[in-house]
């Protein structure tokens, strides 16, 4: 890895053109447009995040581990990069610069990182539980006599949506304003409006946290020895609702997906061989719900598999294209944790424990519930929602018999 000059045999990112990774055509199949991609340019290709705003999308395996574990050449702070690049595109909010531990680097990196991975580790996996099975029992009740239902809108978003809720110490009102924020943005629509009713919202969050904390996320960030200020609190909790709900949300859909499509897994809905676990390990490696993210921006020009980046412009790790990378050689999917879905090096993911029990345990709680649950459409018609960050189907259509509402406790 190298800075400079043009070196013989090398050359420059995005002399061809761009592939668009927000079109219907990438939503609709996107390991197919990464294959393509990966026989044109090898392991690093020129892509556009939205008009006007072209990245360079790593889909090398070794090539995505070297650049998320260099921080000093591949920082993640955009603000040079923000200046030239449309401050009104679709995209922007999932990419500008905050004082949070995404989108900084070196100290300041630390200082927040430190305060998330305290806040974070806190969190009693045995009450996580109790409040997933709190939350899901009602969502199941509100459809299990139907005989139908839609997973996205009727389960996964609202039990992400009140999960993070519940571990935040967020009051519901407040909570639904700020996943209103977050669905805009992750959709690149009216994403400033988006972001401006996070931030609002947010910000009443704190205001009550500060004067009444509790046992939660947010109050442990308040008291942190970092000393976070209203504005900085205000980003990491953005944050973590963004991770919390639509990935989250995501990873259950998609697992849900899996384990009702394919014969190793729907055998399992009524005690085949192969688990929850091992279906979310499976989609963590190969349909992963964040698919293209862990963004960073060079300092300068670098050459990196004989190809210059030019500096301060993103450069975006393909998670789902690295993770199929034919290069590292098959792989087996149980129990094999080598994948990049959480990310590596000083920007991998603090919530992993958290995020995973919260699938494992919406998936067992509905599949517990309605075991003889099945799709509704044929697999091939499910939609796939546009959008260059996130691996997200619109709606999971399901039928079952209908079964009795369960015992809340």
């Amino acid at each position: 890895m190298t800075h400079g000059g043009i070196a013989d045999g090398a050359h420059a990112v995005g002399g061809e053109s761009r592939v668009p990774l927000y079109s219907p055509e990438f939503a609709a199949d996107p390991h197919r447009i990464y294959r393509e991609l990966r026989a044109r340019f090898g392991t690093l290709a020129p892509v556009e995040l939205a008009p006007g705003v072209p990245a360079t999308l790593v889909i090398g395996y070794r090539t995505a581990l070297r650049i998320l574990n260099d921080p000093e050449h591949f920082p993640a702070d955009p603000r040079v990069w923000q200046r030239t690049a449309p401050p009104d595109s679709p995209v922007m909010p999932m990419l500008e610069w905050r004082p949070n531990a995404l989108r900084s680097s070196g100290s300041d990196h630390r200082r927040y990182r430190t305060a998330n991975v305290a806040a974070l580790d806190a969190v009693d996996p045995h009450a996580l539980h109790a409040t997933v099975e709190r939350v899901a029992v009602p969502l199941i009740n509100a459809f299990c006599a139907d005989g139908s239902a839609d997973l996205v809108s009727q389960y996964a978003f609202p039990l992400a949506f009140h999960v993070i809720n519940a571990l935040l110490g967020c009051p519901p009102a407040i909570g639904q304003r700020i996943a209103a924020g977050q669905a805009a943005i992750w959709e690149g629509v009216d994403a400033e409006a988006g972001n401006q009713m996070i931030t609002s919202a947010v910000l009443e969050l704190v205001v009550l946290k500060r004067a009444q904390p509790g046992d939660d996320v947010v109050s442990r960030l308040i008291a942190h020895p970092a000393e976070l200020t209203d504005e900085e609190m205000i980003h990491q909790i953005a944050t973590l609702y963004g991770a919390g709900i639509e990935p989250e949300q995501n990873l259950i859909v998609n697992t849900l997906r899996l384990m009702l499509t394919d014969t190793r897994f729907a055998g399992s809905l009524l005690g085949g061989s192969m688990s929850t676990r091992g279906a979310l390990d499976e989609v963590l490696f190969t349909d992963p719900p964040g698919a293209n993210y862990c963004v960073s921006y060079p300092r300068h020009p670098i050459l990196v598999d004989g190809v210059w980046l030019p500096a301060h412009q993103p450069v975006v790790v393909s998670m789902a294209a690295c993770n199929n990378d034919p290069a590292v050689g098959a792989r087996e999917f149980t129990d094999n944790r080598a994948h990049l879905a959480w990310s590596v090096g000083p920007h991998a993911c603090p919530a992993r424990s958290p995020a995973y029990l919260i699938a494992q345990d919406a998936i067992d709680q509905l599949l517990d519930a309605l075991p003889e649950l099945r799709l509704a459409v044929p697999d091939a018609e499910l939609i796939w929602r546009p959008g260059p960050f996130h691996r997200a189907l619109s709606q999971l259509p399901v039928v079952f018999p209908p079964a009795l509402p369960m015992h809340v406790n």
